[in-house]
Parts: C-alpha cells; sequence; structure tokens
C-alpha cells in the first residue's frame, strides 16, 4: 500500500456567514490570533507527514497565495530590523510544504471542489482537510485517519458525535458495527431533517479517500442544497466496497460560524501570554453582561 502524501484542502466557499469581513478577504484568512485558519490546517497536513498540499480556491482568493508565498521586501525589512521572532514566523508559513492552487470556478458543492483536484491527485490515497475545523490533538487528527487506512485500505471518514439538534447541520453515518472509535458505515445522509436518524455520529472535516471517489464524482450529480456533494460519493463508494469512520481523538474547534470563531480565539487566548491580562479582563466583561 502506497504512503499517503497528498491533501486536498477546499478554500474556494464564499465565506457568507462572516460578510461583510470576507467581502474582500478569503475567510480562511481571518486569523485565531495572529495566525490565519487555514495555515492551523496546512500545519497540520505537514505534521502528519503530508507532503505536497492543493489548495483548492475561488475569486478573490488570492492572499491565501500570497500568504505561503516568500514576501522579500517583508523579510529585508524584519531581519535589518532584527526583529528575529517575526522573522521566522513570516518564513515559517513560507517554508511550511509543496502547496500547488487550483480554481474552482464556481461554487458548486464539495464534491466539486474535490473534482477538480483530480489530476493533482492522479491514481492513489489522498486526504482532505476541510479549513472550517482546527483540531487540537497530540496525533493529528488527519494522521489518526492515515493509519485506519492503512489497516483497512479504504475510505476513512473523521468523525464525532454532536447533539441530536445539531444532525442536520452535517453528513450523519449510521453505523451497526464499531469496534472502538472505528466504525463501519451501513450508510451517509448528508444534513438529514431531525428525526429522519436515530444517528448523532456527524461527518467532521476530515478524510482519507481512494480515488475511486472520482468515478462518482465524475458524474456531476447534484444533490442536497442543489450542489454536488461528496458525502454522496462516498455513500457510493461505500455500496461498492466499504468505508469506516473513525471518533479521532483531540479537541475540534469549528471556526466555521460566528460562535465558533471567538471562541476558538478565547480558548487559543488563554493558552497564550496575553491569558494574565485576559483574565481580569473577561472576569469584568461578564460583571458587566450579567
Amino acid at each position: 500500500m502506497k504512503k499517503i502524501t497528498k491533501a486536498i484542502i477546499p478554500a474556494a466557499g464564499l465565506g457568507s456567514r462572516f460578510l461583510p469581513a470576507t467581502k474582500a478577504m478569503p475567510k480562511e484568512m481571518l486569523p485565531v490570533l495572529d495566525t490565519p485558519t487555514i495555515q492551523y490546517i496546512v500545519e497540520e497536513a505537514v505534521a502528519a507527514g503530508i507532503e505536497d498540499i492543493i489548495i483548492v480556491t475561488g475569486k478573490h482568493k488570492r492572499a491565501i497565495e500570497d500568504h505561503f508565498d516568500s514576501q522579500l521586501e517583508l523579510e529585508l525589512n524584519l531581519k535589518e530590523k532584527n526583529k528575529t521572532d517575526l522573522l521566522e514566523k513570516v518564513e515559517h508559513s513560507t517554508n511550511l510544504a509543496n502547496i500547488f492552487y487550483v480554481r474552482q470556478k464556481s461554487p458548486r458543492g464539495l464534491g466539486h471542489a474535490i473534482w477538480t483536484a483530480k489530476q493533482f491527485i492522479g491514481d492513489e490515497a489522498f486526504a482532505v482537510l476541510l479549513g472550517d475545523d482546527i483540531v487540537d490533538a497530540e496525533v493529528p487528527a488527519i494522521k489518526q485517519l492515515m493509519d485506519v487506512y492503512e489497516q483497512t485500505g479504504t475510505s476513512v471518514i473523521g468523525a464525532k458525535t454532536v447533539t441530536r439538534e445539531d444532525t442536520e447541520r452535517y453528513g450523519i453515518i449510521e453505523s451497526s458495527e464499531q469496534e472502538g472509535r472505528m466504525y463501519k458505515v451501513d450508510r451517509l445522509i448528508e444534513k438529514p431533517k431531525l428525526g429522519t436518524t436515530d444517528s448523532r455520529l456527524a461527518i467532521m472535516g476530515r478524510y482519507v479517500l481512494t480515488p475511486d471517489i472520482f468515478d462518482y464524482l465524475d458524474a456531476q450529480e447534484i444533490g442536497t442544497g442543489g450542489e454536488i456533494q461528496l458525502t454522496d460519493a462516498i455513500q457510493k463508494v461505500n455500496e461498492a466496497t466499504s468505508v469506516y469512520a473513525y471518533d479521532f481523538e483531540g479537541s475540534r474547534y469549528d471556526v466555521g460560524d460566528k460562535l465558533g470563531f471567538v471562541t476558538t480565539t478565547l480558548e487559543y487566548a488563554m493558552r497564550s501570554d496575553l491569558k494574565e491580562e485576559l483574565l481580569p479582563f473577561m472576569e469584568d466583561l461578564i460583571k458587566r453582561h450579567q
């Protein structure tokens, strides 16, 4: 079995939940403290041993490419002013990985975004990391899925249990066979209406997919929301072979909506050197708003 060395990071969404901030700036460049959310995703892939990353972008996403490119004028300025720490941070993002880009010309869904990277992937298994989920884990979440793939040789989906009320926000996994954190998938349902499934096991932004997924994405079938859904294609792979889900270890932070973004920023701020000054402010803030 060939080692997984390639990953796709879809970053072509319109970011409508964060308008007007995302009118001109990519949602993926919104920072948690001083680091754009997409950099956390790239760093996870690199920590898992991924060598080549393709980022699927769209219109007005040029800032992502600029962020991971070298900025010679800025680097020279920091060097001349002996700002070593800042220089290291700037150069770190430039040297993280081999990063390539392909543009999704219209927002036709996650399945279509993955399909646009087909030529880059070729005939090998690959990882997918979605930018709305930052995962803090001792072993990178995508590496946990890659390890399961090495055991099973089949596609693996990252999963977490959600509240019953939240099931209609996610792709839901139905399974009747579980071993530890691993589930054999019976059926996948994209954003089911509340009460139509008993499962609360949700797909959570990390995948290892075998190349046969493109056999189904090639059909460009329209699913929920009028888009080409990745979940639908994975379900067809599951019907032909088998797909597993894995409840990965680690804390998952949802930066895809405003509340999740704010709480994630607070969490990371409390781990930083801002904690000592932030705590009294938060205590005062709570008193003022009770």
